[in-house]
């Protein structure tokens, strides 16, 4: 059989969807961590702040994300290197390609638009400097949220496998992927407005609980109805869940810059 054709019973799919057993036990430990996530906001009784780093800290936050992103970047050039020489650079069955892209699609913009303008205003009284960073950072940071967990559940199942060593060539596109994610998600901390609430707890355990309906029916690629389903509703939960690390209790809910004080 050709190296560029699924093997039978494959899916055309980034990632191979989890048998039975498998499904269970992922499904299990996702439902675990989503119940810790709400027990945890129920902990929160108030808006919690972050220390901010020092502009020293930050300058290395900053330039740690930058160089993540240009290794990533190369990780991936490398990668496709050696997929294109291999064959493995397939064109999907007719009709699949652009219904499997649409899926990935479907949501992020729409949702992190509205994220960034809510942001905005909702940190509007610490200036336009503030807020536009607090919008920028905390967009970014939002689908990062949810390709962090994403991203650990599909590693070792992407399909198709990249030989000589499939292990060592899954290592060189996602460790570099996962410090981005870590790195962007960590930019949050540079943010005078925001805070860690119990609505953001919620809404995490809430992104988690999704994963686990999602697991329990094998996590397969967002193509048919259900998956499709959940992966938009999880990517919502994960922008409502920035979006709540800006909202301050209070008379209007606003984020309000004596609270930083």
């Amino acid at each position: 059989m050709p190296a560029n054709v699924p093997s039978p019973g494959t899916p055309y799919a980034e990632w191979v969807p989890y048998g039975s057993r498998d499904a269970a036990a992922l499904a299990i430990i996702l439902i675990v961590v989503a119940a810790a996530l709400a027990y945890a906001g129920t902990r929160v009784r108030s808006p919690i702040g972050v220390e901010r780093p020092g502009r020293t800290v930050s300058g290395f936050m900053i330039a740690i994300w930058v160089l993540a992103i240009c290794t990533f970047l190369v990780a991936v050039y490398a990668y496709a290197i050696q997929m294109r020489q291999l064959h493995l650079l397939a064109t999907p069955p007719r009709g699949q390609g652009g219904l499997r892209r649409a899926a990935f699609r479907v949501g992020t913009l729409p949702d992190a638009a509205v994220t960034f303008f809510v942001i905005l205003y909702l940190t509007k009284a610490y200036g336009w400097k503030a807020a536009l960073g607090s919008a920028l950072v905390g967009t970014a940071a939002a689908p990062m949220i949810f390709e962090l967990p994403f991203d650990l559940i599909v590693m070792g199942r992407t399909y198709p496998p990249i030989p000589p060593n499939p292990v060592l060539y899954r290592a060189l596109f996602f460790l570099p992927l996962f410090v981005v994610e870590l790195s962007t998600i960590s930019l949050l901390t540079l943010l005078p407005p925001m805070r860690i609430t119990r609505q953001a707890c919620y809404a995490l355990a809430g992104m988690f609980a999704v994963f686990s309906v999602w697991a329990a029916f094998g996590f397969g690629p967002p193509a048919g109805p259900l998956p499709k389903t959940l992966n938009v509703i999880a990517k919502m939960l994960c922008f409502v869940t920035v979006i709540m690390l800006f909202v301050r209790q209070g008379r209007a809910g606003l984020a309000d810059p004596r609270a930083s004080s």
